[in-house]
C-alpha cells in the first residue's frame, strides 16, 4: 500500500460580513432583528435590513375606461423607508452597528426581492422571523420564510416567537 501522508487541516472560521434581515414592522421580524444585531457585533458585520412592497394590482374597470388611481406604490415605499429609519433609530442609534446599517425599499414578491438582494449584495447571512400563519393561512399564502430558506444563496437563521427586548439578545 502506498504511502499516504495525511494532511492536518484546519476548518476555516466562519466570516460574517453582512447580515441581511427582511423587515414587515411585525413584532416577529422585529425579534428577528435583534439576533442580527447581536451577530453583528459579534462579527463586526454590516447590517442589511430590507422592506419589500408588493405590487399593488387594480382590477379592470371597463365600464369607466382608465381611472386616475395615484401611485399607491411610491407612497408605500415613501412610508417604508421612513418607517425603517425610525427603526434604526430607535433600536440602533446606541450601537456600535448603528454605523453600518443599509436600509432597501424593494417592490415584488417578497421571498424573491429578498433572494435577489442576498445574492447582489454578498451577503453572508440572512436572519429572517417565521411567523406562523397557522395551517389555513400557509396553504393559502405559502411561507416568505419558506421560500427564503429554500433558494437562499447562504445560510438562513430562522427566528421563530420571542418577545421584544428579550434579555438573552437585547439590543
Amino acid at each position: 500500500m502506498a504511502n499516504v501522508r495525511r494532511i492536518r487541516q484546519t476548518p476555516s472560521p466562519v466570516r460574517i460580513k453582512k447580515i441581511l434581515v427582511p423587515i414587515d414592522f411585525s413584532e416577529h421580524s422585529k425579534y428577528a432583528l435583534q439576533y442580527a444585531v447581536r451577530f453583528a457585533e459579534l462579527f463586526n458585520a454590516e447590517v442589511l435590513l430590507c422592506y419589500v412592497v408588493e405590487p399593488v394590482i387594480y382590477p379592470a374597470d371597463f365600464s369607466m375606461g382608465q381611472v386616475g388611481i395615484p401611485n399607491v406604490e411610491d407612497e408605500l415605499r415613501l412610508r417604508g423607508q421612513e418607517e425603517l429609519d425610525k427603526l434604526v433609530a430607535k433600536h440602533l442609534k446606541k450601537r456600535a452597528v448603528a454605523r453600518k446599517v443599509r436600509t432597501f425599499v424593494l417592490t415584488g414578491r417578497p421571498s424573491g426581492e429578498i433572494v435577489r438582494l442576498a445574492e447582489t449584495e454578498n451577503v453572508d447571512l440572512i436572519v429572517i422571523a417565521a411567523h406562523g400563519h397557522g395551517a389555513v393561512g400557509h396553504l393559502l399564502f405559502g411561507s416568505t420564510t419558506e421560500r427564503v430558506v429554500r433558494k437562499a444563496p447562504c445560510p438562513v437563521l430562522t427566528v421563530r416567537g420571542g418577545v421584544l427586548n428579550d434579555p438573552r439578545v437585547a439590543i
